[in-house]
């Protein structure tokens, strides 16, 4: 059984998450919940005990079926956010690549996400590059490098619980 490092105090949360950036014909894969016009980077917690390659993998075999190899460290993300209650998050992107190019179909697929024991109905989409200025992607402040990642890590910081 996974033991998701994600925990609440009185008044916070903590969660450590991994996500992958899997790119195809000049697209990228990203996931938002039926329903919400924005997306995120598909990934998910990491568990005590687990290295975040390890997690990423693990992951993604849970919420897609696909198996991946986890490339290189993109871009830590650093994130204060109005979750149940405020949370603070760290987040770890790697580039991915599928172990089988034909195994996540082009079109939109669903999946069925648990998060802090709450079901919920994730899609799974494939963004054009070119359109990705038109949508909202989560963490806003990564949005701006997934159309050409740079060469070396970034560490990128954003507080939304700013000015509340």
């Amino acid at each position: 059984m996974k033991n998701d490092i994600l925990f609440q105090e009185k008044n916070w949360m903590f969660s450590y998450r991994v996500g992958g950036l899997l790119y195809r014909d000049d697209k990228i894969l990203l996931q938002h919940q039926v329903g919400d016009n924005s997306y995120a980077v598909p990934g998910g917690h990491v568990s005590f005990g687990e290295f975040t390659r390890e997690a990423l993998t693990r992951e993604w075999r849970e919420e897609t079926g696909a198996g991946i190899n986890v490339g290189r460290l993109v871009a830590v993300v650093e994130l204060f956010w109005q979750w149940k209650r405020p949370c603070q998050q760290i987040n770890l992107y790697y580039l991915a690549e599928l172990k089988n190019r034909d195994a996540l179909p082009y079109k939109s697929f669903p999946v069925l996400d648990e998060l802090g024991q709450a079901r919920g109905d994730l899609e799974f989409c494939w963004v054009d590059l070119e359109q990705l200025d038109q949508v909202t992607v989560y963490p806003a402040c990564l949005q701006p490098y997934l159309k050409a990642l740079p060469e070396h890590i970034i560490h990128l910081q954003e507080n939304e619980l700013e000015g509340r």
